[in-house]
């Protein structure tokens, strides 16, 4: 039995109202909760060891820099990198992107060819859009169908000795489908292109070995994974990274200085300039200890009850279209009849069910569907059935007074 009142316990803000009701949170695609352990963490780091590091011989100074480095080692170790400085600390998923897509201006040239996914958020497509402008690059995409599944066969037609990157979302943050990432990346390599996967939505809710993968680049934020917000990764295989220029130039990234030349620090220091979100580094690694102890599996498992419970429930209303039928994780992604999906947004969080609404930075999936936006419902490990029931109920009532 998942033991989800233990776990609930470990999150102060589960225990609060929301305009008079107790809170249902169901937008967890959007930022997780954060549990008083890594609250713990970040009140401790600030109350008994602020200091910046690398640079200091003071105990303070040593004392943060062991953390904020044992902390790249807690996410070498649970993604499988092959070496800590792999592992590059970033302000998040977006940031981690842009540092990719500003190297890759220096190496691609016109008539080079890079590969996106209709299922990418905005994140994951502007850089690149961006990117092509700059180098004379030809954006192409990866085509879905109805049930939010990305077409495969159409990939590899697209795939040619002029594809260099190819991009893609281990998992749809508007629609839950999870990608066939592994597949993606062997058909990418077959042609010598580098991928890019945004694990985003899929840490928190899978074990990813990145030599499992043998994936180039992979990118994720803290705040999905019950950390800090501000504060994220950027993996890369050692040789890409070494292949790729500085993203920012300051401290910390240089090895020496003069007026006439600076060279650059080794990994993974030469893409952290300046002073690094020190507490959100060492927080980052306590949440994923956090998550660890309960064990990956096991949320998985329970989070597929909680999709399949919802679902179930959802598709007993009337008017109710579902999108992203596919292989998918604990998203449900909706809307009712011709109401609009903010309406019922704004009367659930009156009865105190927090949801998503809108085109979730994901407009191209949108215009495909042929609408405005949808109700978004992500479950995480610490929500119940008896919360499902409530949200069902308050949907209910949204329902009734939209009608």
């Amino acid at each position: 039995m998942f033991p989800v009142e233990k776990i609930r316990a470990d999150f102060p803000i589960l225990q609060r109202q929301v305009n008079g009701k107790p809170l249902v949170y169901f937008d967890n695609a959007a930022t997780s909760q954060t549990p008083k352990v890594v609250i713990d963490a970040i009140v401790d780091y600030y109350s008994n060891y602020n200091a910046n590091i690398h640079r200091g011989v003071h105990s303070l100074s040593q004392e943060a820099t062991d953390k904020y480095e044992q902390a790249r080692i807690i996410l070498q170790k649970h993604f499988n990198a092959r070496q800590a400085y792999e592992m590059i600390f970033t302000s998040g998923t977006t940031h981690s992107i842009n540092m990719v897509a500003s190297g890759f201006s220096k190496l691609l040239a016109k008539g080079d060819e890079v590969i996106v996914s209709a299922l990418e958020h905005h994140s994951n497509i502007v850089p690149w859009q961006m990117l092509c402008e700059i180098t004379g690059a030809k954006l192409k995409v990866i085509p879905m169908n109805q049930e939010g599944a990305l077409m495969i066969d159409a990939y590899e037609n697209l795939l040619s000795s002029k594809t260099k990157l190819v991009f893609c979302n281990h998992i749809s943050n508007a629609l839950g489908t999870i990608n066939p990432i592994k597949e993606i990346i062997e058909k990418a390599h077959s042609v010598g292109a580098a991928v890019l996967i945004d694990g985003a939505q899929s840490i928190p809710h899978m074990k990813v070995d990145f030599q499992e993968l043998d994936v180039d680049f992979y990118v994720a934020s803290a705040h999905k994974v019950c950390g800090p917000t501000g504060m994220g990764f950027l993996y890369g295989k050692q040789e890409w990274l070494e292949k790729l220029p500085p993203y920012q130039g300051g401290g910390e990234m240089i090895e020496t200085v003069t007026f006439e030349k600076t060279t650059y620090a080794g990994l993974p220091h030469k893409f952290e300039a300046g002073t690094p979100n020190i507490c959100g580094g060492i927080a980052f690694g306590v949440a994923i200890d956090y998550m660890n102890s309960i064990g990956l599996d096991e949320i998985a498992a329970y989070e597929q009850e909680l999709l399949e419970y919802g679902t179930k429930k959802l598709e007993e209303i009337d008017g109710v279209t579902i999108y992203g039928t596919s292989n998918k994780t604990s998203v449900i992604s909706f809307n009712v009849g011709e109401i609009h999906p903010y309406d019922i947004g704004s009367i659930l969080d009156k009865l105190g069910v927090a949801v998503r609404t809108g085109h979730h930075c994901t407009q191209p999936i949108m215009d495909f569907y042929q609408i405005p936006g949808t109700v978004r419902a992500s479950f995480a490990f610490y929500n119940t059935k008896e919360e499902i029931d409530i949200f069902i109920e308050a949907l209910k009532k949204a329902i009734m007074m939209l009608s």
